[in-house]
C-alpha cells in the first residue's frame, strides 16, 4: 500500500480492503511471505489490540487502536498477528511464552503487548475473598473466587480442604 493511501487513511476510518492490502504488504516486507487470507476490523474489540484464529487463520485488528495512536502501533500490532499466522502455518512455535515467536516478533519489530485504550481503566486487582484450610495441618492457601474443595486437596498433606470466607464465615459449596 502506498504511503499517500495511508496517510488518507488516517483522515477518515480505514476499510476492510485498505486493512487487508495493508497486511499484505506488511507480510510480504516484513516476512517475506504473502499473506493468503482474510484481515478485517472488530469494533467489538475492546482489550486486544488484534488476535489471530488458528482454524480460518484469519486476523482481526482493533479499529480503536488506530483511532487513538494511529499507524505505527496498528503496525506493530499487525506484525504481532502475522507472527502468529506464519509461525503457526510452519508448525512452529506460535504462542506469546515461545522462543521462535519472541524471536520472530523482535526481528520484524512488532509490539509485544497493545496500548491501553483512553478512557479505559486499568483492571484493578482483585482482593482476597476467601481462604481454603486443611483439615489436617491447618496450612492455609487464599483465594479470590470461590471454589469447591471437594474437588481438591492439601499441596502440604493431601488432606481434605475447607472453604471460608476471608470475614471468618463458612462458605457452602
Amino acid at each position: 500500500m502506498e504511503s499517500q493511501s495511508l496517510s488518507n487513511s488516517m483522515n477518515h476510518s480505514m476499510s476492510d480492503e485498505e486493512l487487508q492490502e495493508w497486511v499484505e504488504h506488511i507480510s510480504m516486507e516484513s516476512f517475506g511471505v504473502p499473506f493468503r487470507h482474510h484481515a478485517s476490523f472488530n469494533s467489538r474489540l475492546s482489550s486486544t489490540g488484534g488476535r489471530y484464529f488458528m482454524k480460518s487463520h484469519h486476523i482481526e485488528i482493533n479499529p480503536h487502536q488506530l483511532a487513538a495512536y494511529g499507524l505505527s502501533e496498528v503496525e506493530k500490532i499487525i506484525k504481532h498477528e502475522l507472527c502468529h499466522y506464519h509461525l503457526h502455518l510452519r508448525g512452529m512455535g506460535y504462542q506469546h511464552r515461545d522462543a521462535d515467536f519472541k524471536a520472530w516478533l523482535a526481528r520484524v519489530g512488532g509490539s509485544r503487548h497493545c496500548q491501553t485504550l483512553p478512557g479505559r481503566a486499568e483492571r484493578k486487582p482483585q482482593p482476597y475473598r476467601y481462604k481454603l484450610v486443611c483439615a489436617s495441618c491447618s496450612q492455609e492457601y487464599l483465594r479470590k473466587r470461590k471454589m469447591n474443595p471437594q474437588r481438591y486437596r492439601c499441596g502440604k498433606c493431601g488432606g481434605k480442604l475447607r472453604l471460608l470466607a476471608l470475614d471468618g464465615t463458612p462458605e457452602s459449596w
